[in-house]
């Protein structure tokens, strides 16, 4: 070994001297003695300064986690839900969530169809035209470019969150697409795909939340509570789903902050 290295780590056992030649880094060691020159050895073929070889495309473009304290947007006069309601749905909430991790191995050994093929964990644009469908995301008319009676094509209309599905999500990929979604609805409106997924999403993110995730539910809360200070009628069929979303996030997952009161 380096006699710089040896004056900084003295040696704590003794070990004969030997010529490197005659050390065997092939095979396993067969005495104490032999373990102890292969580890000598190995370290003194380390170089003094290594330099990591790191992919850009591999790092997250948000490293750092800004939660924000910012509250809802007050509800018009008469558009958010009554205290009884929301309970209700909590009430809800939490025996759908219990029953998928019930029978979360059931449903994830059910096999999927040959046309459901689920995008990789970091492709972005992949996972909101899984969900939500290329007519959404693409911005194209559901009949353009299709018959009278086009059969049921789940690239364009998104695919449903069928438990068959979620159950394979681990949570890296349920804070992921969440994630996705979000971002997606921060620029767009709200649709009843997005609500279908935002709501089995949500169901199967575990608690306590980590910080990510704490970031993101309060970030869809929020831009619900925008949508529908900006809804012009009660009977707006948005309108419930909106104030689901912010119940869920507000009375089940504890930001008591965003939740609407009475």
């Amino acid at each position: 070994m380096n006699s710089d290295v040896e004056e900084l780590m003295p040696k704590l056992l003794p070990i004969d001297p030997c010529d490197p030649e005659d050390v065997d880094l092939s095979g396993p060691p067969r005495t104490p003695q032999e373990y102890l020159r292969q580890v000598q050895l190995e370290a003194s073929l380390c170089p003094d300064v290594v330099v990591a070889q790191i992919d850009p495309k591999k790092i997250k473009k948000k490293q750092t986690v800004n939660i924000s304290l910012t509250g809802c947007q007050a509800a018009p006069v008469g558009f958010s839900p009554s205290l009884r309601w929301q309970q209700q749905q909590v009430s809800n909430f939490s025996a759908i969530r219990q029953s998928i991790n019930k029978h979360r191995a059931h449903w994830k050994a059910q096999s999927l169809d040959n046309n459901v093929i689920m995008p990789e964990l970091e492709d972005e644009e992949g996972w909101k035209k899984f969900c939500l469908g290329g007519n959404i995301c693409c911005n194209t008319s559901p009949t353009a470019g299709g018959s009278e009676h086009p059969g049921l094509d789940y690239t364009k209309i998104g695919f449903p969150p069928f438990l068959s599905i979620v159950s394979r999500l681990n949570q890296a990929t349920v804070s992921a697409v969440l994630e996705y979604l979000i971002n997606w609805f921060e620029e767009k409106e709200f649709v009843p795909q997005l609500g279908r997924w935002l709501y089995a999403l949500l169901g199967c993110l575990e608690k306590p939340l980590l910080p990510e995730a704490h970031s993101l539910i309060r970030q869809l809360a929020r831009r619900c509570s925008q949508v529908r200070a900006s809804l012009e009628s009660k009977e707006d069929e948005k309108l419930s789903a909106l104030n689901l979303m912010i119940c869920l996030v507000g009375r089940y997952f504890e930001q008591s902050d965003l939740a609407d009161n009475e």
